[in-house]
């Protein structure tokens, strides 16, 4: 209750009445004036009437005090039996906290930094979030809930933002061990064929088992290795980069009985490709109107090294001119097709015949052999193609995929896309092939083959074989079954896409990943998962996605094109994630490799301790030895808390308050101020009337 005043004129006026009242009354009394004691009294009582002295009571409520609980969902909670104690132990916790119904608990669950590419555990800005909108004197505590694994513990010369205690309520159980694996160091790039290396760490967090980690090495999906490393120490791994493009390497250690979590058991680095300048062998027939098409086309990329012949003097050509007096260089055929055939990426014949026995039979099934062991064969088909020397003829012909029937097709049409060519990487999108008919030039003759094998991508007069692309062995091999891609490159009828076509074509043959019919990939925009499926058949369904934390999910794949599928999903948990459909599967990693949540998955209260302790707080694990779930009992407290307990926590209760309303009580109003003044003015009137 506090005494105040109401009054009924300005202040400055009542000094001016009060101050007149005190002179009229000091000089009556020096004067001796009788009834002045009295006429100053009844001033006194009207000035203060004026002043209108009232009694102020406040009416105050108690404020609640508020207890954020911070319960953490990052991944490395996500296994089953942390997520059991969590619930349970967070179960328990409300039902304490309903006891007590001047605190008010503000629960937050924290799945994890989602938004970044380096995921990790960050309680406390949860917390200081929560609180942001509430006085630092409200706050009567914080409790988490966590595995103990935090990354973001302010340091000793850190401020809290509010002075009351925090506890840790720890999940996991005490001496747990878990085995992981880390790639160490490893290059970006490699250059194809070439050897790399790769050092690779098995780590035991927790009590080790000890002895030796079998680790299995996957390239590519295919495993090529099996190796047995000491936990803690560096395993160099050496390994031969076998394409263009990306190549996924995976590392996984065997899971042990009673690990943590099998989450971080593999390891993946993915090193692209560089092919070392492609070294091409080009081997034209006679000089015809087309022979440069394939010359120019190969020339003009700085990153193949052309090897290119034309037979200009065939043997039935000998005119009795001696050899020194020629300027033609003789046909290394022996050095190219045996001694250094294996040097070669790819090998093209254009319009090429087996006149006169050029090459010897036994050349021909080296060919074929080196085509058979993964070399690329390419053949461009002219007239000779169907004529009784054709190489189709030879031991060439185990390899090739169509067979001729001897008939050359003389009639004008535009090369179309077949229902496969559509969809294969080599001829979807190629400029103009959206129209019918197609918007490029046309061509006048091609090659009859008999049905051919593989895929026919592209389609002639009639609708019969023109580009055919097939597998031999662990090789490639594709047939142009016509002379005339030269009339796009002259521009003829507006020309064509002969240079994307021909790039591609020899692009697929040297097993380009991209390019691949069936193919399953995935890559990592962020924490965002892009999956792509090619196929030449038909829907493919939907794609299984495994993620690193054990469960599985079904992605749905949409068709954006001809052949293509694709998905898109923000992933909330990162880590290694592992992509099916039907037979292909890929790898990707979401996130940093070396991101915090997966350094360190067992459970702990060394890292919460020093910040619970200097707030005076408690930290505990959940489980008891025969895991059980006890949370330790709240204890109310008023004013600081000084000492911490080990049996209970402690929550300062605030003594904020927040104002309802106000009473007052003029001390002047009513019955008893009008008494007063009354008893004033009577008694000066009494003393005058004597």
């Amino acid at each position: 209750m506090t005494f105040d005043f109401s009054p009924y004129l300005p202040w400055p006026i009542l000094a001016a009445l009060a101050a007149v009242s005190a002179l009229i009354a000091a000089f009556a009394i020096w004067r001796g004036v009788r009834g002045a004691w009295i006429r100053t009294l009844a001033a006194l009582a009207l000035l203060t009437a004026l002043a209108n002295p009232v009694l102020l009571q406040e009416d105050r409520d108690q404020l609640s005090t508020i207890v954020p609980v911070i319960v953490d969902r990052s991944q490395s909670q996500q296994t089953p039996e942390r997520m059991k104690m969590t619930d349970d132990a967070l179960a328990a916790l409300k039902g304490q906290l309903a006891r007590f119904p001047q605190i008010e608990p503000r629960f937050v669950d924290v799945e994890g930094d989602v938004n970044s590419d380096v995921p990790s555990t960050r309680l406390f800005e949860a917390l200081a979030a929560n609180i942001a909108d509430v006085p630092s004197a409200r706050i009567g505590g914080a409790i988490m809930l966590t595995d103990g694994e935090v990354h973001d513990v302010p340091a000793a010369n850190q401020a809290l933002g509010f002075d009351a205690p925090i506890h840790g309520l720890i999940t996991g159980k005490p001496k747990e061990f878990d085995r992981r694996i880390e790639v160490i160091k490893g290059p970006r790039f490699g250059i194809v064929n070439e050897e790399q290396q790769v050092v690779l760490r098995v780590f035991d967090d927790g009590p080790s088992p000890g002895g030796a980690a079998n680790v299995t090495v996957k390239l590519n999906g295919d495993e090529i290795a099996t190796l047995q490393t000491t936990p803690g120490q560096d395993t160099p791994f050496s390994f031969k980069v076998p394409g263009g493009g990306s190549n996924v390497l995976e590392f996984s250690v065997a899971e042990l009985p009673g690990e943590v979590a099998a989450a971080n058991n593999r390891a993946v680095h993915v090193i692209d490709g560089i092919r070392q300048n492609l070294r091409v062998l080009l081997v034209s027939g006679e000089p015809h109107a087309g022979e440069r098409a394939w010359r120019n086309l190969l020339k003009s990329d700085a990153s193949v090294d052309l090897v290119h012949f034309t037979i200009l003097r065939p043997p039935e050509k000998q005119d009795g001119t001696p050899i020194n007096e020629l300027s033609l260089i003789a046909f290394p055929t022996r050095e190219l097709f045996i001694d250094k055939i294996k040097d070669f990426d790819l090998i093209i014949f254009d319009r090429y015949q087996d006149r006169a026995n050029v090459l010897p039979m036994l050349y021909y099934d080296n060919i074929a052999q080196y085509v058979e062991n993964g070399g690329a064969l390419l053949i461009a088909a002219g007239p000779e193609h169907a004529s009784p020397e054709s190489i189709a003829m030879t031991p060439l012909a185990s390899v090739l995929p169509a067979e001729p029937t001897g008939r050359m097709i003389e009639k004008a049409f535009y090369p179309r896309l077949s229902e496969e060519g559509r969809k294969h990487p080599v001829t979807r999108g190629l400029d103009g092939s959206g129209e019918d008919p197609p918007h490029w030039g046309r061509w006048f003759r091609s090659v009859d083959v008999e049905r051919p094998q593989g895929e026919t991508i592209m389609v002639g007069a009639d609708n019969h074989p023109l580009l055919v692309l097939n597998r031999a062995g662990q090789g490639r091999v594709a047939m142009l079954l016509s002379d005339q891609g030269w009339l796009w490159a002259r521009g003829f009828e507006g020309g064509g896409p002969n240079v994307s076509l021909y790039r591609r074509i020899a692009h697929w043959l040297m097993k380009e990943p991209a390019l691949e019919e069936e193919a399953l990939t995935a890559r990592a925009s962020g924490r965002t998962l892009e999956v792509t499926r090619q196929t030449i058949g038909d829907n493919p369904g939907n794609a299984t996605v495994r993620y690193p934390s054990g469960k599985t999910e079904t992605l749905p794949l949409t068709q954006t094109e001809p052949g293509l599928y694709k998905a898109e999903k923000r992933m909330k948990e990162v880590g290694l994630f592992e992509i099916r459909n039907g037979k292909l599967s890929t790898l990707v990693h979401i996130g940093a490799v070396d991101a915090p949540e997966f350094k360190a998955m067992i459970s702990t209260t060394d890292v919460l301790k020093p910040v619970v302790d200097r707030s005076k707080g408690l930290v505990t694990r959940v489980a008891n030895a025969k895991g059980a779930i006890s949370v330790p009992p709240i204890l109310p407290v008023r004013g600081q808390v000084r000492v911490s307990d080990n049996e209970r926590m402690m929550i300062r209760m605030t003594n904020e308050t927040v104002l309802k309303g106000i009473n007052t009580l003029p001390l002047f109003a009513g019955f008893a101020g009008v008494g007063i003044l009354l008893l004033a003015f009577g008694a000066m009137w009494w003393r005058e009337g004597r």
